[in-house]
């Protein structure tokens, strides 16, 4: 990889301030320099995640000061790494830890951040296949692990299964050999689940427990719960005694729960946690067994559709308005480089 340019620029999407699409700009701005303890990555793709649609929306809080580059992860190779955990060239992705939020994160063509999100692996894959995995993979395999303790032969309900991180649930979930019932609102995303073989899909119109209870008739024995506190109560009656809820997503955008009473609230017996977690939670043998796993054909990376760095507006119209099934991918440069 060649010497970067003293005062070397690069483009990147910088958000001035909340507010709609208009306000993401494609500009020019200078390759951030790394300091001892973090990397400098040259970007070749990244992920769209819901969060970043809060932050563009000013609802992240204070953390959050513009102007700012958003993108809480980013897949490419290593520029450079003064202390020395990363050879230049090296195919890395990062995520989380305040990237795009409390520093610039993914939305560039270039990003510099701490080594500890930073995780490496090899792998022959494009890239665009590459970029949709690191956020939707740990999402998907911390709320299954960490915190659902999932086994085989188990029954998973997946809330919310067209989104990205639920259609990563369901194959990571038959993959350790459980049985899988996905929602989706839209009759016409059906197949696309499906197409993940999907157990049982349930078409979503506010209530699903009733069908849960028609397939299961005590319940399922672990749900990931991804649209929101609109859905939770109904989801946690299709969960079986001393089964668990896992809450996750917020797809609908209500993030809390007016009046909680828990006596009332919670059917009794029924567990119910939630994960958020951080790139901790994604090992580096797991994001490898994954690649290999999609190279091999053993696994699937479910992404609805493909980006330029010039179409970002394009790309977050597209996840606002809930058309995608499956992750939405950006490219900062023609497919096939790899820096």
């Amino acid at each position: 990889m060649s010497a970067l340019k003293v005062n070397a620029m690069m483009r990147a999407v910088v958000l001035d301030g909340p507010g709609d699409v208009s306000k993401l700009r494609l500009t020019q701005v200078p390759i951030p320099t790394p300091q001892p303890g973090w990397v400098l990555i040259r970007v070749q793709a990244f992920g769209l995640n819901r969060s970043e649609l809060f932050t563009r929306r000013g609802y992240s809080g204070d953390d959050v000061t513009f102007p700012r580059i958003l993108g809480i992860e980013a897949a490419g190779v290593v520029v450079s790494a003064p202390a020395g955990e990363f050879e230049a060239g090296q195919q890395v992705v990062a995520l989380m830890g305040g990237m795009g939020r409390t520093f610039d994160g993914g939305y560039a063509e270039y990003t510099c951040v701490p080594a500890t999100q930073v995780i490496p692996f090899e792998s022959h894959l494009p890239w665009s296949v590459i970029g949709a995995v690191p956020e939707m993979l740990r999402t998907a395999y911390g709320s299954l692990t960490v915190v659902l303790d999932a086994q085989a032969g188990q029954s998973l309900l997946v809330r919310g299964g067209t989104s990205s991180v639920g259609m990563c649930a369901a194959v990571l979930a038959k993959r350790r050999g459980l049985t899988v019932l996905s929602t989706t609102r839209n009759p016409a995303k059906a197949r696309s689940l499906t197409a993940l073989v999907v157990d049982h899909v349930l078409i979503d119109n506010g209530e699903v427990a009733a069908q849960v209870h028609a397939i299961l008739p005590e319940g399922v024995d672990a749900a990931i719960e991804l649209v929101g506190t609109t859905t939770l109560p109904d989801t946690l009656r299709a969960t079986r005694v001393h089964g668990t809820v896992c809450f996750t997503g917020m797809l609908s955008d209500t993030w809390t729960v007016k009046d909680f009473y828990p006596i009332d609230y919670l059917p009794q017996g029924v567990r119910l946690t939630a994960y958020s977690g951080d790139a901790a939670d994604l090992p580096g043998a797991v994001l490898q067994e994954f690649l290999d796993d999609v190279a091999a054909g053993r696994a699937q990376v479910p992404i609805d559709r493909v980006f330029a760095l010039e179409q970002i507006r394009e790309a977050h119209s597209r996840m606002e308005a809930g058309e995608a099934s499956g992750k939405l991918v950006v490219l900062t440069e023609a497919e096939g480089v790899r820096g």
